[in-house]
């Protein structure tokens, strides 16, 4: 009997099944986003919110937690810098499942997990691009304004050529 045995057995070991959530882990928090069955991805999602929860204590002792479970330090960094912007004011939810449908080979429920993104970071990011348009519109702008001024310049510049080689055919 399975009684107060939390978790999912997936047909392999314990040790292979903590090695594998350790590695999906890894891989959700580099990506964003993995695509893995049903069974994996709903027992990663626990995983992956034990993880944003230590990184928004942010302390030591929550960063070493976390390094014994995510392996590359740079993946781990990323973490903690982010969440707590990210998912500082919302407590659960940090992940998002989605349905694919069955996979080809062996006909297994796919499924895409990735991490929910708050409308802070939504926000930041829309007004980045709106940002990055302002100055391409500026940009053209002043290109515009350029080519106008040159424009005129040479209609000056001919204007007063003309006159001068009129007086020029004269003599």
């Amino acid at each position: 009997m399975r009684h107060r045995k939390a978790g999912v057995k997936l047909n392999r070991t314990s040790s292979h099944a903590k090695a594998m959530f350790r590695n999906m882990v890894t891989s959700l928090f580099k990506h964003e986003r993995i695509q893995t069955t049903d069974a994996k991805a709903k027992e990663l999602r626990i995983w992956a919110d034990h993880m944003i929860t230590l990184a928004k204590r942010g302390d030591l002792h929550a960063r070493r937690q976390a390094l014994s479970i995510i392996r590359e330090k740079d993946v781990v960094h990323k973490l903690f810098e982010e969440a707590p912007e990210r998912f500082g004011s919302v407590s659960g939810g940090y992940t998002r499942i989605i349905k694919l449908g069955r996979r080809q080979g062996d006909a297994a429920p796919v499924s895409l997990i990735e991490l929910t993104a708050s409308e802070k970071i939504r926000k930041k990011k829309e007004k980045k691009k709106e940002n990055k348009t302002d100055k391409k519109q500026a940009a053209e702008e002043t290109e515009e304004k350029a080519e106008k001024k040159e424009a005129v310049e040479d209609q000056t510049d001919t204007e007063t050529e003309t006159p001068s080689s009129a007086e020029d055919q004269q003599s």
